[in-house]
């Protein structure tokens, strides 16, 4: 194993806060000593089937603890994600099925191996020692806190003084978090800021079931493209680990400036040393923002895809926005003469029609503003009816294509 001092500095890369840490380097001391790997736990409970760069900032975490050598239990949680994490939540959340989490959960186990390595990584269901549990187990795991500390938690203490009703069981799902550290005896959990209560609630049943207490390390919750909020599907400004590498290349180009050095800390493999140089070099101005972009976006891509497809993301990326070109593969939609009205369709109903943009309102704003363009000419007229010949071209935004054809019989 490395020395423990170069293990503390790759680990603490990106971390917002490690509690306590003189326990961690303490546990790392043993640890290269006896050459014995510590025991690292990341929990997911599968509540929803994709996974974005935002997800992935643990998970690059623990694709690092594996690269030290350290042993790494992923928890699928499907008898937590029955209860849904009440984190930062305002309200309880919507119980999920089983079979709704059965997909869910092959779908993430499909999806974190792109970044963590499969055969350092055991992976197990925490419903194979919560389900056993008989009521008076449960009984027994509840004495181990107080109400009061459960209210300690931001999102319940809001919703107790606002009057938002909180169900019992979401009292459970620390509990629940916190008895699968007791059940594996892990010695780091892992989470983003978001999940500090919960990590914490491990370490304190550790320590009331006679066992050493864990260490929480937690992660930034990763801005979006937008540089504000955070990254959500919801929001609109994520980028997807399942995406195609050009939609994935664009998007991160689209990043700003000043957002680079964080996204490659926290979703990209590049070493310390590479990143220190990156940064130092954007400092003193003797690398370019552009090119740093295209390597960050080039490191993504190759990261999910391979070299090729970074290399064929890059290239199409300079025809469509550098030499101001139509890409080589764009989506088709055929419309039937039946759509059409004397030979026409209204702009805003095309723009839906052919997935460019999710509503009519939508499709008026994006029109109005100028995002929209037809064989390349700018079209700002919201009320349009626009003469379909079979083969135009509709651009939406910057990335956005469709070919439009029409079915002649």
């Amino acid at each position: 194993m490395l020395d423990w001092r170069k293990q503390l500095d790759i680990i603490k890369r990106g971390t917002i806060e490690i509690v306590p840490e003189e326990e961690l380097v303490q546990k790392l001391k043993r640890s290269t000593a006896e050459d014995r790997p510590l025991q690292i736990k990341l929990g997911l409970d599968p509540t929803a089937p994709d996974i974005h760069l935002g997800h992935t900032v643990v998970l690059q975490k623990i694709r690092q603890f594996q690269e030290l050598g350290h042993e790494v239990t992923i928890i699928l949680g499907d008898f937590t994600g029955r209860i849904g994490d009440p984190s930062g939540k305002s309200e309880t959340r919507k119980q999920l099925t089983e079979s709704e989490i059965s997909k869910n959960a092959e779908t993430y186990k499909e999806q974190i191996f792109k970044v963590i390595d499969p055969a350092k990584t055991r992976v197990v269901f925490n419903s194979q020692w919560l389900a056993p549990l008989t009521f008076a187990d449960v009984v027994q795991l509840a004495a181990k806190t107080t109400v009061a500390r459960i209210l300690e938690r931001d999102d319940f203490a809001r919703r107790f003084k606002e009057g938002l009703p909180i169900s019992v069981h979401e009292f459970f799902y620390p509990l629940m978090q916190g008895y699968d550290s007791v059940f594996l005896r892990s010695d780091v959990e892992l989470g983003g800021t978001d999940q500090k209560f919960n990590l914490l609630m491990g370490r304190n049943l550790q320590r009331e079931y006679g066992l050493e207490p864990q260490v929480a390390l937690m992660m930034p919750i990763l801005e979006g493209l937008d540089g504000v909020q955070k990254m959500s599907k919801s929001l609109g400004n994520y980028v997807g680990i399942n995406e195609p590498p050009r939609e994935m290349f664009g998007k991160i180009m689209s990043l700003s400036d000043e957002l680079m050095v964080r996204y490659f800390e926290l979703v990209t493999p590049v070493s310390l040393e590479e990143l220190r140089s990156i940064e130092g070099g954007l400092a003193d101005g003797s690398l370019h923002p552009r090119s740093v972009k295209v390597r960050l976006a080039k490191e993504i891509v190759q990261a999910y895809y391979g070299a090729e497809a970074a290399d064929g993301a890059e290239a199409e990326f300079n025809k469509v926005f550098r030499d101001k070109e139509i890409p080589d593969e764009i989506p088709e939609v055929t419309l039937l003469q039946s759509e059409l009205k004397e030979g026409r369709m209204w702009l805003p109903k095309l723009l839906v029609r052919t997935g460019l943009a999710p509503t009519t309102g939508e499709a008026r704003r994006l029109v109005g503003q100028g995002g929209v363009r037809v064989d390349d000419v700018k079209v700002d007229d919201p009320e349009l009816e626009l003469a379909i010949t079979d083969g135009i071209v509709l651009k939406a935004g910057k990335r956005k294509f469709a070919r439009v054809r029409v079915n002649q019989g």
